[in-house]
């Protein structure tokens, strides 16, 4: 691949300062393929395609497994495109593991994040009741428009049960959202922005005829198979919305990462140099 941009993920920064000498970080972007792979499989020879991978992201060129990589629609921005693959991903496999939520009320926890942000909109888009939680109220009407029925600061104003749950934040905003849980009812648990433990209280795991069957799984995305299907899914949708992006050339990376990579809301999009 011939990397054209991508948009920096928490886990990616947050790896950094284990990652030895030497390492070219980056899990995921976009680019143009430079050399199909040998079986024919994949994206062809200049065809703009958005990847993934355990790491290499960050560079002008990058080597990615077909089990990794799709074509992506060719009208679309880089930007918009490098925004995707590991959030709206993380989403929509946390989705597909939950079933059918048509119907049924589901709640985001971290509804701000760029996963979230993706969570509310395929769940809303798959018949669920989304509930959405943001500790920045500002975001609120936005989460609205995008597909929540409702929206709350705190786990702990959400009126039970909800029959499934995607939490991006852990600690006691996880044990809050099991806590919520109906007969049946499964939390994925996809991040720890809270950086706290998380403390259940005793008993939280006996079962009675309220509480029974409830369950708290997780994934790692970079374990999952066949993910050129999301892939493909997800880089032919104009209409998946994870926020504005802020633009930089990607010779700011350092810069930017040493100031403590902010950003106001959305995503922060580097864009590859390449000479001519």
């Amino acid at each position: 691949m011939r990397v054209e941009a991508f948009a920096p993920n928490p886990g990616d920064l947050a790896a950094l300062q284990a990652a030895p000498d030497g390492t070219v970080p980056g899990w995921d972007g976009v680019g143009t393929v430079i050399e199909g792979a040998a079986n024919g499989s994949g994206p062809k020879k200049g065809e703009r395609a958005v990847f993934l991978g355990m790491d290499g992201g960050w560079a002008q060129q990058r080597r990615v497994s077909t089990a990794m990589v799709a074509a992506a629609d060719h009208d679309f921005s880089w930007d918009h495109l490098a925004s995707l693959p590991v959030p709206a991903t993380s989403a929509l496999r946390a989705l597909r593991r939950l079933g059918s939520v048509l119907g049924k009320r589901v709640l985001v926890v971290g509804a701000g994040s760029a996963v979230g942000v993706a969570a509310v909109q395929l769940a809303a888009r798959s018949g669920a009741h989304v509930v959405a939680v943001a500790r920045n109220e500002r975001l609120h009407e936005r989460l609205r428009s995008l597909g929540a029925r409702e929206t709350h600061v705190t786990v702990e104003s959400v009126g039970g049960p909800v029959h499934n749950a995607i939490d991006m934040v852990g600690g006691k905003g996880l044990v809050t959202a099991y806590g919520l849980l109906g007969p049946g009812g499964t939390v994925i648990a996809l991040g720890h922005a809270a950086g706290e433990p998380e403390h259940f209280p005793f008993g939280a795991f006996v079962a009675d005829p309220s509480t029974a069957d409830r369950s708290i799984t997780s994934f790692f995305l970079g374990s999952e198979p066949d993910l050129d299907a999301e892939l493909e899914y997800l880089g032919s949708r104009a209409d998946l919305d994870l926020g504005p992006t802020e633009t930089k050339p990607w010779t700011e990376l350092a810069r930017w990462i040493e100031s403590g990579a902010p950003r106001e809301q959305g995503r922060v999009v580097f864009r590859v140099e390449h000479r001519r």
